[in-house]
């Protein structure tokens, strides 16, 4: 995933070539030390798959495609003006008043072309298309596989490793809580990372079509940082309705009153 917008791309110099290949290597460790742990640690819903394997998959493809329609620019294919055409309607039917791709443009700073404008259109256009399509593949995984554990074990430890369920409020009460907020964070960040993202580039005179490769990662992970939010709120909030049915049928077998946390 970290190489393959630079192998797509033309003209990368050596070295970010290097720093690419570099920190694709500290990557893969990092995912395979993490994996390969039997205790907690910074990855979460380790062991609930798809969790991870959808928010891979989004960033991969999102990373791929923008990468192809930016490679066409250069040396045009039949491929890469299929993501140009299917990204720019995508992008001009999103570019409405008070959108996030209106904000971006908006902030854009002055000097900037048309063919720039269209770029950020269909960098958009792709980026939301992926996003809502692994949102819908994940919610339809969650109820065929009656995620995050068919048989209603699930290690709370090891794949929430910062949330303590025996801590605080109940445990429901604090997954849909916590989820609800991921959610509204998913909405609200599409509209706050330009703000944030136009300050740094003001105050370093940074750009990010200065560099072909910058400007994909740009675009891809303002879109997907909001869906794995949004991945994040669905995920907390389907494990509190799972401890909550469990503790129904816990109810139901005991015939006394249920304890404030269960565990799962």
């Amino acid at each position: 995933m970290v190489l393959a917008p630079s192998l797509l791309l033309p003209d990368i110099s050596p070295q970010v070539a290097d720093t690419i290949v570099l920190i694709a290597i500290f990557a893969a460790l990092f995912v395979l030390i993490e994996y390969a742990a039997v205790y907690p640690g910074l990855i979460e819903f380790r062991d609930a798959p798809p969790f991870n394997r959808v928010r891979f998959g989004v960033l991969l493809v999102s990373l791929v495609l923008i990468a192809l329609a930016m490679r066409g620019i250069e040396t045009p294919s039949a491929l890469a003006r299929l993501i140009q055409a299917v990204g720019l309607l995508l992008g001009q039917s999103v570019d409405f008043a008070f959108s996030p791709v209106r904000l971006i443009l908006w902030l854009m700073p002055e000097g900037t072309t048309v063919v720039q404008a269209q770029l950020v259109r269909i960098a958009a256009g792709i980026a939301y298309l992926v996003s809502l399509v692994g949102l819908t593949v994940f919610a339809i995984m969650i109820r065929l596989k009656n995620w995050p554990s068919p048989t209603g074990r699930f290690n709370v430890w090891v794949n929430l490793p910062t949330f303590d369920p025996t801590a605080g409020a109940d445990v429901v009460k604090r997954l849909n809580r916590d989820g609800t907020i991921n959610i509204l964070l998913g909405l609200a960040l599409p509209y706050l990372t330009p703000p944030f993202a136009y300050f740094i580039a003001h105050s370093y005179g940074v750009s990010m079509f200065e560099s072909d490769l910058l400007f994909v990662w740009t675009m891809s992970l303002w879109a997907f940082l909001p869906a794995s939010l949004f991945l994040r709120g669905i995920a907390m909030r389907r494990l509190a309705l799972m401890i909550s049915r469990k503790r129904r049928r816990y109810g139901e077998e005991v015939g006394d009153e249920v304890p404030a946390f269960l565990p799962a």
